[in-house]
């Protein structure tokens, strides 16, 4: 056995650039050593997305660009004993399974030995008692579409010790793509704290692609960045210790350094001495971080304590429809057109909706509910706003008012609208809930074929 195991990220959401594994699929081959590849391409909106597409249609729900994904790299991993991990099967694992499954026959590989991990969903007997109030109330006004707990790694270790050339998931934690190959591989305990922990914050690392090899870290002229059109994907090497070497493929753009690492490390951790996951608590307050070669940093000294006795679940529920419009104003007294424009819709609408007015060009991200909040006017005033205006209802016709009234603003006023984009679709809400683990069952099973 090496004394080193790679993983390499792939995808750090649904819709991530593609032909970026290619990259470290071809290190893996000049390597030649034990190393799986990952796919992380599921946030809780994905998920909501998928269930959505499933409603519509049962044989969909799962990555929709799965198979421009896996085609190009999927024979060289097959050959070459590289396991790949994904919880790209979102909504409808055995969807994406049998979606897998044909893409390898026709590329040869007539016995691939795909693993689903199931028991992410979870029927409303296990999760309502655990809503608090107002998840109670908002679920008896709504009809509930999918609930969905967060998994660990045990059954990707599990789906990999028995052979499996992929696994797909639904529902796990991020983490736990990494943390299963890692376990599976160096055998370990499940109960040892502190390498858990450090393969969680390896997967940590990993999750979100290109964030840490430099890609959501670029500040042109403050945190400038190289190759930002060829950025690298990221590698882990981890050794038995638990150390964690994190780099990226040779010959692709990006920067490996301190400060991309330290932000990703940070990324969405609530509190640095308890990160909870499914699999452990990590600590990462007396973590160090070590330059040991260029695009190469070593993270060492992660704590691990008892995984936590509850497992967060995501319950979906029908949030009506969601209409979207908007139209720009250029020129002289664009804001101000905008600004009118925004008035009359205002006027003739929130008596029925409750309205979300956002000027892009001068306040959209940081503006209040009302549109209101701070701009930022280039000297001279504003060249051109665009107007947006969201809302939601459950009734699809009474959404749908936003869509027309924005559409009218062409040659009702003000002067000099143009660009009109409308949308109406179905929209989830998400509750959360924890639930004591006991209640969840969860396993792996070998995709059996149509």
């Amino acid at each position: 056995m090496s004394n080193l195991y790679r993983v390499g990220c792939a995808a750090g959401f649904s819709g991530d650039r593609l032909g970026v594994a290619r990259p470290i699929v071809d290190e893996f081959l000049r390597l030649g050593e034990p190393a799986c590849l990952i796919f992380e391409s599921l946030a809780e909106r994905t998920l909501a997305l998928a269930q959505l597409d499933r409603r519509q249609n049962p044989a969909l729900g799962f990555e929709p660009l799965l198979a421009e994904m896996l085609e190009p790299i999927l024979a060289d991993c097959l050959l070459n004993n590289i396991p790949i991990v994904g919880n790209f099967g979102a909504a409808n694992p055995e969807g994406a399974a049998c979606l897998i499954a044909k893409i390898a026959k026709a590329q040869g590989f007539p016995s691939i030995k795909i693993a689903i991990v199931k028991g992410d969903e979870i029927s409303a007997s296990v999760f309502i008692a655990y809503l608090d109030k107002q998840g109670q109330e908002a679920l008896s006004n709504s009809s509930l579409v999918s609930a969905n707990v967060y998994l660990g790694a045990r059954e990707i270790a599990d789906a990999l010790n028995a052979g499996a050339q992929v696994v797909v998931t639904g529902r796990v934690a991020d983490p736990a793509l990494t943390v299963g190959p890692l376990m599976a591989y160096f055998k370990k305990s499940w109960n040892d704290w502190n390498f858990l922990a450090q393969a969680t914050m390896a997967g940590h690392l990993l999750e979100c692609g290109a964030q840490v090899t430099g890609g959501y870290f670029a500040d042109p002229g403050v945190k400038d960045v190289p190759g930002l059109d060829s950025v690298g994907f990221p590698i882990i090497k981890f050794d038995e210790l638990g150390n964690c070497y994190i780099t990226k493929a040779p010959n692709t753009g990006g920067l490996v350094s301190r400060m991309t690492v330290t932000e990703q490390l940070l990324y969405e951790v609530h509190d640095p001495a308890r990160y909870l996951t499914p699999d452990v608590i990590a600590d990462i307050s007396q973590a160090q971080l070590e330059v040991t070669q260029e695009n190469q940093v070593l993270l060492s000294n992660v704590l691990g304590h008892q995984k936590p006795e509850t497992l967060k679940a995501n319950i979906c529920i029908n949030g009506g429809w969601l209409a979207e419009a908007e139209i720009s104003y250029a020129g002289h007294h664009a804001y101000e057109r905008a600004q009118l424009a925004a008035q009359i819709i205002r006027e003739r609408l929130s008596d029925v909706l409750d309205l979300r007015i956002d000027y892009i060009g001068s306040a959209s991200v940081f503006s209040s509910e009302d549109g209101s909040g701070p701009s930022f006017r280039a000297q001279g005033g504003f060249e051109d706003i665009r107007l947006r205006v969201a809302a939601a209802h459950m009734n699809k016709a009474i959404a749908n008012q936003l869509c027309r009234e924005l559409t009218a603003l062409y040659t009702c006023g003000p002067a000099g609208g143009g660009g009109v984009r409308t949308s109406l679709r179905p929209r989830l809400n998400t509750l959360v809930a924890y639930v004591p683990r006991d209640l969840v069952r969860s396993s792996f099973e070998f995709f059996a074929g149509e």
